[in-house]
């Protein structure tokens, strides 16, 4: 018969707990790594944001917010070079209230280091709502905007498994670009390509933020029935974009894994 002292209780619950502040912080990273930022669990700021009592803010680019966000949340991305002011200028308009600032999920730490970029420029009263965007589109899914409309059906929220299933090698997109004669698009913006391109007189480049290149890509390749062969940076911009080709009706198209920072770790 198995029997545990008050001691070895006492260090089970101890070990159990320790386990369980470390899982948390895998999901939540910025957790671990920013201690001095201030977070809300996504019930408590739904519950907020409803009540008026906080302000949300979409620290992410603006391609992103305009893809995706949570209704009545402002878009100042942190990456801007008038952040810091515009931060300011929210500040003056809501006294009292508290900035939330939110980002793409749980391991995405823009909104953290956004928190942080505020600390340093002494805008005080900031905290940070770390679940992201597409929790609160599966829990809120009337409160979230998909392209200006409400998203309403969270089934419409595009997974990662269909993202995958678009997502190859940098041997295969290689391979597809001989075989396929597809359209090969770089859709960094400006600053990530410093004048690089890795497919010479083949790629066209087409900025996340210049959607009118972009639709001239879709109608050429569904002209010539070929199809979209797309890389980004790190392999994070393209989840955004699939949203658009496929409200494009855009069937053909696929995206380099882990974009540039990949085909050069290849060499």
């Amino acid at each position: 018969m198995f029997t545990c002292s008050p001691r070895n209780l006492a260090y089970i619950v101890f070990l159990l707990f320790t386990l369980s502040a470390y899982a948390e912080e895998d999901e939540f990273p910025g957790r671990r790594q920013y201690p001095a930022v201030d977070f809300i669990e996504l019930q408590e700021f739904y519950q907020q944001l409803a009540a008026g009592e906080i302000v949300a803010v979409d620290v992410r680019t603006d391609y992103e917010y305009n893809t995706l966000h949570i209704k009545g949340a402002f878009n100042v991305s942190y990456t801007s070079h008038n952040f810091a002011e515009e931060m300011q200028a929210l500040q003056k308009q809501h006294p009292g209230k508290k900035l939330a600032l939110y980002c793409n999920g749980k391991t995405c730490l823009k909104s953290y280091k956004a928190a942080s970029k505020c600390r340093k420029y002494g805008i005080e009263n900031v905290i940070v709502y770390d679940a992201g965007v597409f929790d609160y589109a599966k829990a809120y899914p009337q409160d979230t905007n998909l392209f200006g409309e409400v998203l309403g059906d969270p089934g419409r929220l595009i997974g990662k498994d269909k993202l995958k299933a678009h997502t190859i090698t940098v041997a295969e997109f290689e391979d597809k670009i001989i075989k396929t004669d597809g359209i090969v698009l770089d859709v960094r913006d400006k600053q990530q390509r410093e004048g690089i391109a890795i497919f010479f007189m083949r790629e066209k480049r087409a900025p996340l933020d210049r959607p009118d290149l972009i639709d001239r890509y879709i109608n050429q390749a569904k002209k010539r029935n070929v199809p979209l062969l797309i890389y980004d940076q790190a392999g994070k911009q393209i989840r955004w974009l699939q949203y658009y080709l496929e409200k494009q009706n855009v069937s053909s198209y696929y995206f380099m894994a882990g974009g540039i920072d990949e085909y050069y770790k290849t060499l």
